[in-house]
Order: structure tokens, then sequence, then C-alpha cells
């Protein structure tokens, strides 16, 4: 079954607006047994396809995870990679900014960790966390030390156009975005932290700041929407996911991720004559 990713993608050609768009659609899978086996189907053709992506040596993958606390970001991650060889994946998650960071530019910490050719590297949570996080608390933008000190509108248009140059720059130098939000409802978010309270097994997930963030639940919202069509791009665009399904999100997900690498129409690299005539010589000597 093929899923029709295209009907989640932002391109920048038209403006979203989030509380229009949809936490949750129909399934694409008809039972456990049947996401179990679409998602499997899933892994090992990205499997397939990483390897090549490996081989090829000519293109990195960046795929970028933003959501709300509780969306299922950590899920998605392992179950949709579960199947990629570790030697060609890196993943990093981003936290509150440690004071050598605040020394440096907002996109100085994770430029550190873009992917190399050949890798797919993944961001949970990333520097659109500086337009985001940053403008929901403004105190966390003051302690950057920027020369203009307060959250004025100027900080948030220079900042998403220093992120659309950047991302620019990085699809023009062969590795491909892939900026996924997921997109859950406040009470699918609610029911999720009620369960890590209620269940043992989940009480390491709980954190307080989690609940002290849902009081900035519209705040959020705008940020994310502002966020969202300010730097959506043709060449890279945004795929609002939406999340209350959390398996129905991990084969949108790992569709978007499986698309990607085969837009990239990469193949195994071959010897030229030389070459094989050389290989041709060392396989004689050894047989």
């Amino acid at each position: 079954m093929k899923i029709d990713v295209q009907r989640f993608c932002v391109n920048g050609e038209r403006r979203i607006s989030l509380d229009s768009v949809p936490t949750g659609v129909d399934r694409v899978y008809r039972s456990k047994q049947h996401y179990r086996e679409l998602l499997a189907r899933h892994v090992a053709r990205l499997s397939e396809r990483q390897q090549v992506l490996f081989a090829s040596n000519s293109h990195a993958v960046l795929l970028i995870f933003q959501a709300m606390d509780a969306a299922g970001k950590d899920g998605a991650i392992r179950h949709v990679m579960s199947g990629v060889n570790p030697q060609g994946c890196q993943v990093h998650s981003y936290k509150h900014p440690a004071p050598v960071e605040l020394q440096h530019d907002f996109l100085w910490r994770t430029t550190l960790d873009l992917p190399e050719r050949g890798q797919i590297g993944i961001f949970n949570r990333s520097y659109y966390e500086e337009v985001l996080i940053a403008r929901v608390h403004p105190g966390i933008l003051r302690s950057e030390g920027l020369p203009l000190a307060r959250p004025d509108e100027t900080v948030w248009r220079e900042r998403y156009r220093s992120i659309r140059n950047l991302e620019r720059h990085l699809v023009a130098n062969g590795t491909r975005i892939v900026k996924i939000f997921l997109h859950i409802s406040q009470e699918e978010q609610r029911k999720r932290l009620l369960k890590r309270i209620d269940d043992p097994r989940k009480n390491w997930k709980f954190s307080l700041a989690d609940v002290q963030e849902r009081e900035y639940w519209s705040d959020y919202m705008r940020a994310y929407e502002e966020c969202i069509n300010r730097t959506s791009t043709r060449a890279s665009p945004w795929h609002v996911v939406p999340a209350d399904d959390k398996k129905n999100a991990r084969l949108i997900v790992s569709q978007i991720v499986l698309d990607t690498l085969r837009e990239l129409k990469l193949r195994y690299p071959r010897a030229d004559a030389r070459q094989r005539e050389a290989l041709l010589a060392i396989r004689q000597r050894l047989g």
C-alpha cells in the first residue's frame, strides 16, 4: 500500500493554519498485525536504500523532528529507523544550550552535527528551537546576549532568513532535508502524559516541565505555524504529520523518508574498465 505523503507536505506555496490541519486521519493500516507488516516492509526498504546512500557517498540526508512533548518523536525515530545500519546513521538530541553554545550564533551547535555524505543524520529537535521555545520564552533569547536583546520581530525575521539560507546551502551541496512536525492535539497529549504517570514502566518519561509547557500551548501553536509558513520551500518543505495515532504517524513518516531516498535515484558505484581489469587480476591471484 502506497501512502500519499504529498497531502501532508507544506512547500511554501500557500500559508497553512494549524487549527485547520487535522491531528488525526483515516488509518493506513487495518489492524495491529497489518501495521507490523507495513512497518517491517518500510524498514526493510529503508535499509536497502540506506546501503546505497552509504555506498554512493554523494548525498547526505538530514531528518528533523519537531513536536510538542509526548507527540512521539522518540518512538518514530526508534521504530522507523530500526533497520538502518548504525554506521550510516547519527542521532542528535538538543536540550537547553550550554554556556559555550550561548557564546556562538544560534546555528553553531547544530551545524557541528550535520551529517557527512553517505550518512543519515537525525535531529530530535533542532535549530528550529531557536524560533520556537525561544519565541515562547523571551528570557532564553535574552540569555544569548544578542546585539538586539529584546524579542523584536526583526530577530525572528532574520532567524527565518538565516535558516532558509542554511538549508538552501545544504541542499545545493548534496544534503536532502526532511522536516517533520508531528501534529498532536492537546487532548491526546493530556492522555499520554497521564499514561506516563499511571504506568510504572513509563514513569521515567514523565517530566513536570512537560505539564508546565502545556500552559503555553496556544503560544507554541502560533510559533509553530509561523515557523512552518516562513521556512517551507520547494527544496526543503515541511511535512505536518497527524500524530494522534502513533502507529499511523510512524507509517507516514517511514513513507516520507523512503520517498526521499528514492527521489535521489542513487545506485551502487560501478567500476570503470581500468578498475575492473585490476579487480579481475586480483581475483585470479586469489583464485
